[in-house]
């Protein structure tokens, strides 16, 4: 989950950082091997980041039915595994068919589920296109726009704090954090611009791909508070739960997917 909160008074201001900064680092070493390797290996991370996302989304909604939760986690993954090897027709259908099951065995909260899910899976698919089809560069512009997005709001939300961005939905969250990320964005795709000979229309790109991560990000908050939970789940030390964690990336990955449909990227 991004951080563009109200700073903190006392030592709490950088009480959770030193957990953060150890899990971010294993993450992004994890991250960065699978991203560079692409193939299999990237599709398999995809599809457990899904996976483990689809469990927590279960638990959140249904926290009484745990066993449901690891099944449509599994079966999420399963799906989705299937669902990069075929024609992209059939894996439409898949994927529908998928969110269908996901709903009708939840039970609680259809609108929420099917919504969520839905930015789950068609995320998680979308990223793994985006490598297999589109390249390597483009795959690291993105993950690095949300990585710096998220430093970005991190230290600026405790550092200058300030007004609000969306109160009513991520109360913590600072137009100063918010707008130092969309800042960092458009440095980091200029930057790899210029190194990479990419469109110049990246700059303004990034600031778009970076206010999506945001909203990803703002989507997850406000279904923890209509769930009243603090976090997804505890698998990540100084994170919470892995939907903590990559809430923002799949909100830029399903913005992406949505570009590339439109684009008639395959």
């Amino acid at each position: 989950m991004s951080a563009a909160t109200t700073p903190p008074t006392g030592p709490s201001r950088w009480g959770d950082l030193a957990p953060r900064v150890i899990s971010g680092v294993a993450m992004i070493a994890v991250g960065a091997v699978a991203i560079w390797v692409g193939g299999g290996v990237f599709a398999a991370l995809a599809v457990a980041i899904a996976g483990l996302m689809t469990w927590e989304l279960v638990r959140m909604i249904r926290p009484r039915h745990r066993r449901a939760a690891v099944q449509e986690g599994a079966l999420a993954a399963l799906a989705l595994a299937v669902a990069l090897y075929v024609p992209g027709g059939i894996a439409a259908v898949i994927l529908g068919v998928l969110l269908v099951v996901l709903v009708g065995r939840t039970g609680a909260h259809p609108l929420l589920t099917a919504g969520y899910g839905a930015g789950i899976f068609l995320g998680a698919y979308g990223l793994v296109m985006l490598r297999n089809d589109v390249g390597l560069i483009w795959t690291l512009w993105l993950v690095a726009v949300v990585v710096v997005t998220d430093v970005a709001g991190y230290f600026a939300g405790r550092i200058i704090g300030g007004p609000k961005f969306w109160p009513k939905v991520s109360p913590k969250k600072t137009w100063s954090g918010t707008v130092a990320g969309w800042i960092a964005a458009a440095g980091l795709s200029a930057w790899m611009q210029a190194q990479f000979g990419l469109p110049a229309w990246l700059i303004v790109a990034g600031v778009g791909l970076s206010f999506a991560s945001q909203m990803g990000d703002a989507a997850e908050s406000a279904l923890k508070r209509r769930m009243k939970v603090k976090d997804s789940s505890n698998l990540i030390p100084g994170h919470g739960g892995v939907m903590d964690r990559f809430d923002a990336m799949m909100g830029a990955a399903l913005a992406v997917t949505l570009a590339m449909v439109v684009a008639g990227v395959s």
